[in-house]
């Protein structure tokens, strides 16, 4: 009687652990489910050093940016080239990002500027006829290198590479060239660089990858690192991070690559508690054998 009461308290108490530990594990991404499902290259002539990349949600397709300032050009999520739009005027382009309606923000690294255009396949735009706002000094090679829009609240997140790291936020008014962006958190993250970041529907926590580290993190607005990637043995070139709806997460690089990482199901509760119990009758059965 005693060694079935111990099975029944080990069960409910597995229950109970599920029960707790489910809300928690569901709020963030968790990259450790992650791994590389494929890769597919990208055109030299139009996505040469490509160094960013976002999903446009109103066509579920990619676009992808080099960080020559040449072209913006489309793919679908399998890798098929679909359009491409020739850029003129730009030269160190190291963000993008969709923001609704057929429209993009573009960033370009030593200036700290960011550019406002609406996308259409086989045409030109230049940098001068584009809406723009500062984002600050004219700096070295360790400047603004990310950008993501938060549909949530209309506003942007965005990263300086070093010398000092940064992460930001706040409103871009293109019409009026102003900004409101200050800082989200002192980075701290154990990383040598800021290469890209991606907001994350729902939770409003941010994807953030570091070239020079290879690390993919899951960062908290405060800037709590909650899970982490190791990238290393794919590139040491990727600059570019973005996710779909479904949590399909896709990394560009230099090379030019798109590596297409999916995660692995999340086993139900009841799955959960039906393993620990068998975990805890199997315990019950062997302390029974050697009694």
């Amino acid at each position: 009687m005693k060694s079935r009461l111990s099975l029944s308290a080990l069960a409910a108490g597995a229950l109970l652990a599920i029960g707790l530990a489910g809300p928690a594990a569901a709020a963030g991404l968790d990259l450790g489910r992650y791994s590389l499902s494929s890769t597919f290259a990208l055109p030299t002539s139009t996505a040469s050093e490509s160094s960013a990349i976002t999903w446009n949600w109103d066509s579920d397709t990619l676009f992808v940016l080099g960080d020559e300032g040449d072209h913006i050009t489309e793919l679908s999520r399998s890798g098929q080239v679909l359009g491409s739009m020739a850029l003129s005027g730009f030269n160190d382009t190291e963000a993008l990002t969709y923001t609704g309606n057929g429209r993009f923000v573009i960033g370009e690294e030593r200036l700290q500027d960011v550019y406002q255009l609406s996308y259409q396949a086989g045409a030109t735009v230049a940098r001068g006829s584009l809406k723009s706002v500062s984002l600050g000094p004219t700096v070295g090679n360790v400047g603004l290198e990310g950008i993501s829009y938060d549909r949530s609240n209309g506003q942007f997140v965005t990263v300086k590479e070093k010398s000092p790291q940064a992460v930001q936020f706040g409103s871009i008014d293109f019409d009026n060239g102003t900004h409101t962006m200050t800082s989200l958190f002192t980075p701290n993250l154990g990383v040598l660089d800021l290469a890209d970041v991606q907001v994350l529907p729902g939770s409003g926590n941010l994807l953030v990858f570091s070239q020079e580290s290879s690390r993919l993190l899951e960062v908290s607005r405060s800037g709590v690192v909650l899970s982490s990637l190791d990238f290393s043995a794919l590139s040491g070139s990727t600059e570019g991070v973005t996710i779909t709806a479904d949590g399909t997460i896709y990394l560009t690089d230099e090379t030019p690559n798109v590596y297409v990482f999916s995660a692995a199901p999340v086993p139900e509760p009841e799955t959960y508690a039906l393993m620990l119990a068998g975990l805890a009758a199997l315990a019950w059965l062997t302390r029974r054998h050697g009694a």
